[in-house]
């Protein structure tokens, strides 16, 4: 049996983003998001999900990039005295491997993202990172912990089986980050396994970032494999509040909504016989 998870990151970012979403669930077949506790339109994204009951919304840890949501002089190592984050998912990654950011400062940002979250009247389905920062294994040992702790038990295993569902042509910069990601596959799954922490069978849409268009959606669903399937996705409305991000993602997140909202694609998923779930549908 074929089930899936339809995930959009970034929830929060631009309110453009968010309507990009909310659409994708409410016409099309996205059934999942996770909302980032330290983006700009944070409150924004907290009100549509209230109002959408129906679309799983989980905690897109942020580590790299922004501005943390713990006071900086408690998080010193891992957030300068502005707040900010590292700018830099290598450098950050550098850091961790060095021991110069600390395990107890990473805990603390995670737990504070996840009680604001809570606060606002959401309850997380499921964590998963910006940038894919747990696929360090430092850094899933501490958002092991600290989900543990908050009673939090699934999580995105951002490893992808490339084969049929890329082809076609990924970027390579995200091709070569799948690549290296599975290199960790190991030690990923035994701290998964170590902290409780479920997750989907199968991983897809890293190679293919910013892609997942019609035609290119439609061959990843005629592709799912056996099992429960994440396919991570970044739809959202391209606007001058998108630009001012400076995310690398713009036109890429209108071409994902398109492709979500696609009579064709909707088609496929049922002629495949394909069960849409929610995070809360792991079992």
């Amino acid at each position: 049996m074929k089930r899936l998870i339809l995930n959009a990151d970034d929830f929060g970012l631009t309110r453009g983003v968010n309507q990009g979403i909310i659409r994708a669930h409410q016409h099309g077949i996205l059934t999942s998001t996770t909302l980032m506790a330290t983006a700009p339109e944070f409150e924004d994204a907290c009100a549509l999900a209230r109002a959408n009951q129906s679309l799983g919304v989980g905690c897109h840890i942020v580590l790299v990039g922004g501005t943390a949501v713990t006071p900086p002089e408690k998080i010193s190592s891992l957030a300068d005295q502005s707040g900010a984050l590292p700018k830099s998912l290598l450098g950050f990654a550098a850091k961790v491997s060095r021991g110069q950011i600390r395990a107890n400062d990473i805990a603390t940002e995670v737990a504070a993202q996840i009680q604001k979250i809570r606060a606002a009247g959401i309850e997380p389905t499921h964590i998963d990172t910006h940038k894919h920062t747990h696929a360090h294994p430092k850094v899933m040992d501490v958002i092991g912990q600290v989900a543990r702790d908050c009673r939090i038990t699934r999580i995105r295993r951002p490893i992808e089986q490339l084969g049929k569902s890329w082809e076609g042509g990924g970027l390579s910069k995200q091709f070569a980050a799948a690549v290296a990601v599975r290199t960790v596959a190991n030690e990923f799954q035994s701290l998964a396994q170590k902290y409780g922490l479920r997750a989907p069978d199968h991983f897809l849409g890293l190679a293919m970032t910013g892609q997942l268009g019609r035609t290119e959606l439609r061959r990843m669903i005629e592709n799912l494999p056996e099992g429960t399937v994440e396919i991570m996705l970044h739809p959202g409305i391209c606007d001058g509040d998108l630009a001012s991000t400076r995310s690398r993602l713009q036109q890429q997140r209108q071409l994902e909504l398109d492709g979500l909202t696609d009579s064709d694609v909707k088609l496929t998923i049922a002629k495949e016989g394909i069960q849409l779930i929610t995070y809360t549908g792991l079992n």
